[in-house]
């Protein structure tokens, strides 16, 4: 623990004051992202809120803080709460399972071609360099198109958008590691190759992995629902805060809630953590 002193020129003891700004941007953001998290995943289970879809066209269109649908429902009767909870657990198993993906294949690819070099490394990257010379929207709508709407399908057309991204960032930190006394001493010991890259760089290329993984949350979750906002995400009558807002706009002049509660939904969420991951980034670059 530090020693500062007080205003009266007596020291005391405390945490600096710029560690404790540190430590509330990312736990604020934490915090957050934990509530929303608690919400889409527990929420549906606690509170006593009907199911996202079978409403009656009898309720259709209620306003918002009616008795029993405290933010109203949408044309078929259905609750836009119980959907925006329902919907942000797609979204987030959906950009969970993507960044997974992303961090565990293109981490390994980085790492693996930063430390062979060569051949190893120029034709990995090659293939990399292929998918992101791609526009990376228009990749994922080709292949969404392509395979059809479900989670499933958007989750392995969001996965080509992410893998060379954590592959290109996977391959730049192991090149920097490389030129580290302690790597030149582990293979001078004899190390293997795979003990090399589970022992010594995993631990040191993860951070810089998982900060961008944070930041590729956000990202995620605007794509995905681009994707059902354009009908190629998560299929109607399965919630999703893209096809929310594409069913809203239908009657936006007349009805703009339906519009603007996922969307407030979806701000919320990708604000978290975007700042969670920039709080990390500076964190751990020592900024």
């Amino acid at each position: 623990m530090a020693v500062v002193e007080s205003a009266s020129g007596a020291p005391t003891t405390g945490p600096p004051a710029r560690s404790r700004t540190r430590d509330l941007q990312i736990t604020l953001p934490a915090v957050a992202i934990a509530m929303i998290g608690a919400a889409c995943f527990l929420g549906p289970l606690v509170l006593p809120i009907p199911a996202p879809t079978g409403g009656s066209v009898l309720e259709s269109y209620l306003p918002s803080f009616s008795a029993g649908h405290p933010l109203g429902t949408d044309p078929n009767g259905n609750d836009i709460l119980s959907r925006i909870l329902h919907g942000g657990r797609s979204s987030l198993i959906i950009t969970l399972a993507v960044n997974g993906l992303g961090l565990v294949i293109g981490g390994a690819l980085g790492a693996l071609s930063g430390h062979l070099g060569g051949i190893a490394d120029t034709v990995i990257m090659r293939v990399l360099d292929v998918l992101i010379a791609f526009p990376s929207l228009v990749l994922v709508l080709a292949v969404a198109q392509s395979l059809g709407p479900s989670r499933t399908n958007t989750i392995l057309a969001l996965t080509f958008f992410s893998v060379p991204a954590f592959a290109r960032i996977s391959r730049a930190a192991t090149l920097r590691l490389r030129e580290q006394p302690f790597m030149a001493a582990a293979e001078l010991c004899g190390t293997s190759s795979g003990r090399i890259l589970l022992r010594h760089l995993a631990p040191n290329v993860l951070p810089q992995l998982i900060t961008f993984a944070m930041l590729g949350m956000g990202i995620i979750i605007v794509i995905e629902g681009a994707l059902s906002f354009l009908g190629l995400g998560i299929p109607m009558p399965a919630p999703s805060w893209g096809n929310m807002i594409a069913q809203g706009q239908q009657s936006l002049s007349a009805t703009p809630m339906l519009v603007v509660w996922p969307c407030v939904a979806l701000f919320v969420t990708v604000l978290a953590f975007n700042l969670l991951g920039e709080s990390l980034r500076s964190r751990w670059s020592g900024r």
